[in-house]
């Protein structure tokens, strides 16, 4: 007579215990992403706008990098009395120059929008024990719209009859941030140095900064 082979009734009830912690995790992973929304989307526009700068200030110094001067943007005029009358930007240089940063940024912000970030959820917390552990989420952070980019100039006191000009390049761009219980957007903006010169001689009284690079920047006595 053959005996029945019986099976364990804790080896029948493994399945369902491992399928039940399954499903109370998930349901607990769900419920913290929820309930940590707003938190993860701070997080998510902090690094959004991190990255972003990183970004377009790599791709600014790829186009730039130390090769342009001062004198490849702007032409000094002085008059008889050795006083400088007028700054005049290149303006055909400097548009080549901000459109090549503009398509050099976008071209990394698109590797970035392929990528995409993850944030440990743990780091939701705010303890800086768990700040790195827990599962993460993939945050998508999308360029919206194209980069733009345009030259600024300032002009400071740098001593006796001494002004100093500066010449910064400006990228903006709008980025769309899609974690899983919403989306966001957020404005970055970064200014990186690219020339400046230091004018010697009688200082004007008044400078007229127009910000356009097709017009000049007239120096008013």
């Amino acid at each position: 007579m053959v005996a029945k082979m019986k099976c364990p009734a804790k080896k029948r009830r493994a399945p369902l215990i491992f399928l039940s912690a399954l499903l109370v995790l998930s349901a607990l992973f769900v419920w913290g992403v929820h309930n940590m929304g707003p938190i993860l989307v701070s997080m998510a526009e902090a690094r959004a706008r991190q990255l972003a700068v990183e970004a377009m200030n790599q791709a600014i110094a790829e186009v730039l990098g130390s090769s342009v001067t001062y004198a490849d943007l702007m032409r000094v005029s002085i008059d008889q009395q050795g006083r400088v009358s007028m700054i005049e930007a290149n303006a055909m240089r400097m548009n080549d120059l901000a459109s090549e940063a503009a398509l050099a940024a976008q071209r990394n912000l698109d590797t970035l929008a392929d990528q995409g970030v993850r944030l440990p959820l743990g780091a939701a917390l705010g303890i800086s024990l768990f700040s790195g552990s827990g599962p993460s989420i993939r945050v998508r952070v999308i360029p919206v719209g194209a980069v733009s980019t345009r030259f600024v100039t300032s002009f400071e006191s740098a001593g006796i009859n001494q002004t100093r000009h500066e010449i910064s390049l400006e990228a903006s761009v709008v980025m769309r941030i899609v974690i899983p219980t919403g989306a966001d957007s957020v404005s970055v903006n970064t200014y990186v140095p690219v020339a400046e010169s230091i004018i010697v001689g009688t200082v004007p009284d008044t400078y007229v900064n127009v910000p356009s690079a097709e017009d000049a920047l007239n120096l008013v006595p």
